[in-house]
């Protein structure tokens, strides 16, 4: 729809977009350092947390730097890693693999980030951060001079056809000198601020992430306890493996992470999911049990190597929309909020520019650097990575005089007719579940009468290439049931998005384009 409409507008000094660990770090940061800044964040989740998904494991290096008495304030990190076990699966056994460094957990935290994340926005809140759930920063608000001016907030009130209701309420312009982009992975203004200002040298790469959550017969729960799985139900080439966090009353977080740069067509991430949980080994857990939650996520695994360019007039990048995710560790929370606090503090000092440099003075740079090589190095199947990763850890020690590059992962699917199908089985409705009852799970809402937030830059597209010559992938690899070919045609059923982004990042031809919806839709993770 063409804005011809008179917006109204409000000031801020620092205008943050995402109410996620990197912005209300930044937030909290920004007010401890100047108590009179005046700092907004916008969330596009009906709540904060709502859109919050992750294992979660939770190193506390950045909370204790931002918050150091946070176990006094009541923070909700209950249950501590106890027992690490690295696991090789094969069709019917369970190999215990020795546990890399990176994936030992002593003195982390098994958490529901999605709670610390309502926690966090509660202390952002105490310390004056003005935080407006349900308000979706739609497009970036540029200056005169072509710097990053603030955001535009989402119209309210249009139909389908793209037609004004009598409901109708304009997006507001949310100015501010300064606006940090703390969208997470692949979001949609971060995308816009990459392509216009060519912030990306090297190109991302990603997984996605499909979780569930359990409550499990009490004897059979063991609080504290990590395992990750590699191995079947994949083959060896395609990067993933699973996680299982045992934490809280009688709650388990169960989940598969698949690498995006997977090659056949016919893989389906959340299917690999379900299958993994009949694995002999591994059923047993959940027998007796019952399953709370539904939730996926795209998660950014290019390390040090996919950082853009991290600042520009105006603006900046923090968080895992810059990329700062430690793989090998699997987490990315602590460097997310690290690099939040940075940019407050470089906000604080009256210099924004300097924050990339306070990255790579901190912590979190040779924490990347040291592993960056070893995600990329799968690229040649499961037992090389496995190798090579041995070799960089132990013997090269992080300071391989070369560096792995990336490729984009929507170039990687090979045509389904070079590809076998894969047969799935049918969901049993105990253990195995169909995928709407799963999306049913997520709390999962949008406004029915309201623009597909799922656009198509050519209609033709989905049909004359993707179904010819793929097989459709986009049925396959949305975790959400998003996507159906009916009649030849290509139906999206928007109103089942849960916002993992995955059709945006995976489509072949990049046709698809995520877009936030009406401010507030989406899932609702309330534990996840």
């Amino acid at each position: 729809m063409e804005d011809v409409v008179q917006r109204d507008f409000i000031e801020y000094d620092v205008v943050i977009i995402g109410a996620g660990p990197a912005g209300l770090s930044a937030a909290i940061r920004l007010k401890q350092l100047k108590p009179d800044m005046r700092v907004c964040v916008l969330e596009k989740g009906k709540e904060v947390g709502a859109h919050t998904l992750s294992g979660a494991v939770i190193e506390p290096r950045a909370l204790n730097e931002l918050i150091p008495d946070w176990k006094e304030k009541g923070a909700p990190l209950n249950t501590q890693a106890k027992d690490d076990h690295f696991i090789f699966l094969t069709q019917k056994k369970k190999i215990k693999l020795p546990t890399p460094p990176q994936m030992k957990n002593h003195g982390n935290y098994i958490v529901s980030l999605g709670q610390v994340v309502r926690w966090l926005g509660e202390q952002a809140a105490a310390a004056g951060v003005e935080i407006f759930p349900g308000f979706a920063a739609r497009d970036v608000l540029w200056g005169e001079d072509g710097a990053v001016a603030g955001v535009i907030t989402g119209d309210m009130g249009v139909n389908k056809e793209g037609e004004k209701t009598d409901q109708f309420q304009p997006g507001i312009e949310v100015r501010a000198p300064i606006t940090l982009f703390a969208e997470g992975c692949r979001g949609s203004l971060t995308r816009q601020l990459e392509e216009k200002l060519q912030l990306r040298s090297s190109p991302q790469t990603y997984g996605i992430g499909i979780k569930e959550l359990w409550q499990i017969d009490p004897a059979k729960h063991k609080p504290g306890r990590i395992e990750h799985t590699v191995g079947w139900p994949m083959k060896a080439d395609t990067y993933g493996g699973s996680f299982l966090y045992h934490w809280g009353e009688n709650l388990v977080s169960v989940g598969y992470v698949v690498g995006l740069d997977y090659t056949n067509p016919y893989l389906n991430p959340y299917q690999e999911f379900q299958r993994f949980k009949t694995h002999p080994k591994v059923r047993g857990v959940f027998e007796g049990g019952k399953r709370l939650y539904y939730g996926a996520r795209a998660i950014n695994e290019g390390g040090l190597q996919s950082i853009p360019a991290l600042t520009f007039k105006g603006g900046a990048l923090i968080g895992c929309g810059a990329g700062f995710l430690n793989v090998p560790k699997i987490k990315g929370t602590h460097t997310a909020m690290k690099s939040g606090m940075l940019a407050a503090e470089a906000i604080a000092a009256g210099d924004l520019q300097t924050y990339p440099e306070l990255v790579k003075k901190s912590w979190i740079w040779p924490e990347l650097s040291a592993v960056r090589n070893i995600r990329p190095a799968f690229r040649f199947g499961l037992w090389a990575g496995l190798l090579y990763s041995a070799l960089d850890t132990f013997i090269l020690r992080g300071k391989a005089p070369w560096t792995f590059k990336h490729h984009p992962d929507h170039e990687s699917l090979k045509r389904a007719v070079d590809c076998p199908k894969i047969d799935y089985p049918k969901p049993d409705g105990v253990l195995t579940f169909d995928l709407l009852s799963s999306v049913y799970i997520s709390n999962t809402n949008h406004a029915e009468n309201q623009p597909a937030h799922l656009t198509l830059k050519n209609d033709a597209i989905p049909i004359c290439h993707n179904l010819t010559f793929y097989d459709a992938p986009e049925t396959r690899y949305c975790p959400a049931g998003v996507y159906e070919i009916v009649d030849r045609k290509l139906q999206i059923n928007a109103q089942n998005c849960v916002h993992c982004k995955t059709c945006d990042i995976k489509d072949p031809l990049q046709n698809i384009v995520w877009v936030t919806p009406e401010g507030g839709g989406g899932p609702l993770y309330e534990r996840m």
